[in-house]
């Protein structure tokens, strides 16, 4: 990958003659069967600008109650574009538009302005849940019969398609923007990129500029990116194998238990001891050489990725079972 970025041609795109760039963007857009892409730093900068580029201030949009986008990105959505957002619950494998349909308010001045519904695939809070293809056909019947325009945080979609066999296309299809993330499963040292119609990426290219994230020889980002659609793609079921393998040691663990299914590359796992915590346990396995991230009170996580080898998997395996076993 390094080579890849050491030797990629390079123009300025900010002046759009990036060749790298336009390759990077064409193969996006081509695999997720939309009319175009935009390149951007960061899967945080490509959902604010689907969010912008199909909003006014003063706009809503609904969305699930643990979203990426209303959790994780500083209040962005808010601060950049004015917006408001309305949550719920979401099942297990997705919401559909039961859980939107009571959402919908009167279309009256003395309400926000609802716009846009947003998806996320896999669900990162979720523990890499993935939102069945299924459901989100019957969101984006909704919406389209409702006039509203539709989000994909697909910064994982890599992982739903890899898990389901479900192709990127199918699961684009479903929504009007999908943003996908190269620094996420793939390995990428930095990129994401934001796909839908022509008229709403020209939108978000201008937006894209204002928000900060214009960049000149981005071909030298670019060419890891490509470099990882070409090598690092399919080898994602590798770390959802790793995973499952961990999910089945953490089943013979007696102090925690799996929060949630393990369906791609992440594991939540609940302390069982209520005298235990998250935080505790988090410091032991460091002292073992095993990095988890702890994501509340009594729950951490563990994430399989391409630098996480099989060795690493036996280790993580030893260390639970010394540890909690």
């Amino acid at each position: 990958m390094r080579q890849a970025m050491l030797h990629a041609e390079v123009g300025d795109d900010v002046l759009g003659d990036d060749p790298t760039v336009h390759a990077l963007e064409e193969r996006v857009a081509r695999q997720l069967g939309t009319e175009a892409a935009l390149f951007t730093p960061s899967g945080t900068m490509a959902n604010q600008l689907a969010l912008r580029s199909q909003s006014e201030p003063g706009d809503e949009v609904l969305l699930d109650a643990h979203a990426h986008i209303l959790h994780y990105q500083s209040g962005a959505g808010a601060a950049l574009s004015g917006l408001s957002f309305r949550t719920f619950d979401s099942p297990p494998g997705g919401f559909t538009s039961a859980e939107l349909r009571p959402l919908r308010r009167p279309d009256h001045y003395e309400h926000p302005h609802l716009v846009l519904v947003a998806i996320e695939n896999t669900h990162n809070h979720r523990g890499g849940e993935v939102f069945h293809l299924e459901r989100m056909r019957d969101v984006w019947a909704w919406a389209n019969q409702e006039g509203l325009r539709v989000h994909l945080d697909g910064a994982r979609l890599w992982n739903a398609s890899v898990a389901t066999g479900v192709p990127l296309a199918d699961f684009a299809a479903c929504a009007h923007t999908t943003c996908v993330c190269f620094s996420k499963g793939l390995g990428a040292p930095v990129g994401s990129a934001l796909a839908g119609d022509r008229a709403t990426i020209e939108r978000a290219r201008r937006f894209r500029r204002m928000f900060g994230g214009g960049m000149r020889q981005a071909g030298i980002l670019a060419g890891a990116a490509l470099y990882a659609l070409d090598h690092k793609l399919e080898r994602l079921a590798e770390d959802h194998r790793k995973a499952q393998q961990l999910a089945a040691t953490v089943e013979r663990c007696s102090g925690v238990r799996l929060a949630r299914a393990v369906e791609t590359n992440i594991l939540m796992l609940e302390v069982v001891d209520p005298e235990d915590s998250a935080t505790e346990l988090v410091s032991d396995l460091e002292r073992r050489g095993v990095q988890a991230g702890e994501w509340a009170e009594r729950t951490l996580r563990l994430v399989t990725h391409c630098d996480v080898s099989a060795e690493d998997v036996e280790r993580t395996s030893e260390v639970l079972l010394e540890l909690r076993g």
